[in-house]
């Protein structure tokens, strides 16, 4: 079968024959239909991190997945046609006291392995298996836009620990702030508006598919000045990464804010903070900032009941380019009026 391979720490990615998977990957035999493409697929295509399975020198990429049951044992409760995904992170050896409760997304130790980016091939091949228990079934009204699921599965955990933490008190959050309109940051504003939240979007685009995306949500889209879209933000969830932003917005959060870090900076660039101001507004206002990577399957299946209620021709949107296996090397271009870009098998 046809896989997209990478060699780890080099840079270039290929589609290659690659054998069938083998029985003990796991019960269920999953045909794929879509394949998400992300940021960090295009890092690992760099050369500038991965893991390949051990005794392999090449790993198969991608952990955006979207497929269909061919195999499933009748304990699963699944069923040959069953579109489904499967869920990333796969817990430690150990395991550490959070992997042993499946709560794998918060590992302890750092021996968690990874679909398609740390020591677990990928889901960028014609069929691959997987055990019952990291299998999420997807509603198959959603079409390929249940390719989703894994962004989705984060904002979802984000969401998790943002409930979490408001109920430390009374707290009446109103309206939210996501800053950064790719495929997360889109996503978390429609899980913002499914809480019937006033939602404001900032981005430094200002043309192309993303301003309407917003608009037809029901929020408001956001660029240039700050001081508009960061009055009175209750929830913050941050999607870019960009740390000069971070910090600016941060310092938009009302009494009791809470703010999510979502996206993952470059750690490449030096911004002056003070420190000692921003230290006396996050204790004297009551703030929590935390970050969020990942999700278990508590989340997973969360985003499979909130991308069922949303609009499906909303969600179509964000599939603004659907790229055929024969034609892989486009999937992998920068475009400036890219959401989010699928392969197709």
């Amino acid at each position: 079968m046809k896989a997209l391979v990478v060699t780890p720490g080099r840079p270039g990615i290929q589609l290659a024959e690659v054998d069938e998977p083998p029985p003990e990957d796991g019960e269920i035999l999953v045909q794929a239909m879509a394949l998400g493409v992300c940021g960090t697929d295009r890092e690992i295509i760099e050369g500038r991190y991965g893991t390949a399975p051990p005794g392999h020198d090449r790993l198969i990429i991608g952990h955006e997945s979207l497929g269909r049951v061919v195999e499933a044992p009748v304990e699963s409760g699944l069923t040959p046609g069953d579109h489904v995904a499967g869920i990333v992170r796969r817990p430690d050896p150990v395991p550490c006291p959070n992997c042993a409760v499946g709560e794998w997304d918060m590992c302890q130790n750092g021996r968690y392995t990874e679909h398609g980016i740390k020591g677990l091939h990928g889901f960028g091949a014609e069929r691959f298996r997987l055990q019952s228990r990291f299998v999420v079934k997807v509603d198959a009204a959603l079409g390929l836009t249940g390719v989703l699921l894994e962004p989705a599965s984060i904002i979802a955990k984000a969401w998790y620990h943002i409930e979490q933490i408001g109920r430390r008190a009374r707290w009446t959050p109103r309206r939210v702030l996501v800053t950064g309109a790719g495929p997360v940051g889109l996503l978390a504003a429609v899980f913002a508006r499914q809480r019937d939240f006033e939602v404001h979007v900032l981005d430094r685009v200002t043309s192309g598919p993303k301003p309407q995306l917003v608009a037809d949500l029901g929020a408001t889209y956001h660029t240039g000045d700050l001081k508009d879209a960061c009055a009175d933000i209750d929830i913050l969830i941050e999607c870019t990464g960009a740390g000069a932003l971070l910090f600016q917005v941060m310092r938009c959060v009302a009494h009791n804010g809470i703010v999510c870090l979502a996206g993952v900076s470059s750690g490449h660039r030096v911004i002056p903070v003070d420190p000692d101001a921003l230290n006396r507004e996050l204790v004297l206002e009551n703030a929590v900032v935390f970050g969020t990577v990942n999700a278990n399957r508590r989340h997973f299946e969360l985003a499979a009941e909130a991308l069922a209620a949303a609009d499906p021709e909303w969600l179509a949107g964000l599939l603004n380019r659907r790229v055929d296996l024969q034609q892989w090397q486009q999937a992998f271009e920068r475009r400036p009026d890219d959401v989010k870009v699928v392969v197709q098998f």
